[in-house]
């Protein structure tokens, strides 16, 4: 049985305790947010742990596509690395500390127009994203489009690719000389 859900976000409302607990509920029986995991404790010692949050990784899920529609693309990979600075600083105790604060911060920043609806679907253990719609979606289809001509001109790239062509003809040219020197 495939069950499908929507959720959305708006800006000043996070989804409460209450959506997270009936996500959970709804979703729990497909098997979606089973972990066995080895961690690496912050001593040193290893451990293993078996959790379950079918509602938390539903949300996280739902979550991060909204953000791939929303965020600017370097923004988004800033984030990423943070949220790993993070989940270290959360997991070893510092939640206190000012460095904790300040990735805090910077997360939160990077959040200011991520909001929309997601529709997903969850079956045998997966997660199924099967559209989302935002009202700051960053997508704009007439800019992409093969059939409409944009502001975009594919000839504006020419440039971009022969600097970076010069790269790697410099990299190919060391590797050839490499070659012949052994």
């Amino acid at each position: 049985m495939v069950t499908e859900a929507k959720i959305s976000r708006s800006r000043g409302s996070e989804c409460d305790a209450i959506s997270t607990k009936v996500t959970a509920d709804y979703h729990g029986k497909h098997g979606v947010g089973r972990i066995d995991i080895v961690e690496n404790r912050f001593i040193g010692m290893k451990s293993r742990g078996i959790y379950e949050t079918p509602g938390g990784t539903i949300l996280l899920n739902a979550h991060l596509d909204i953000e791939t529609f929303t965020m600017d693309k370097e923004v988004r990979r800033i984030k990423q690395g943070l949220g790993i600075k993070f989940s270290e600083l959360v997991y070893n105790g510092f939640w206190y500390s000012p460095e904790c604060d300040f990735v805090r911060h910077c997360i939160a920043k990077s959040q200011e127009n991520v909001e929309g609806k997601v529709q997903l679907s969850v079956f045998k253990g997966q997660v199924y994203i099967l559209g989302r719609e935002s009202t700051k979606s960053l997508y704009n289809e007439e800019l992409v489009s093969m059939d409409v001509q944009g502001d975009y001109d594919p000839g504006d790239a020419s440039g971009f690719i022969r600097i970076n062509a010069v790269r790697l003809r410099e990299h190919h040219r060391l590797q050839g000389f490499s070659a012949t020197k052994q």
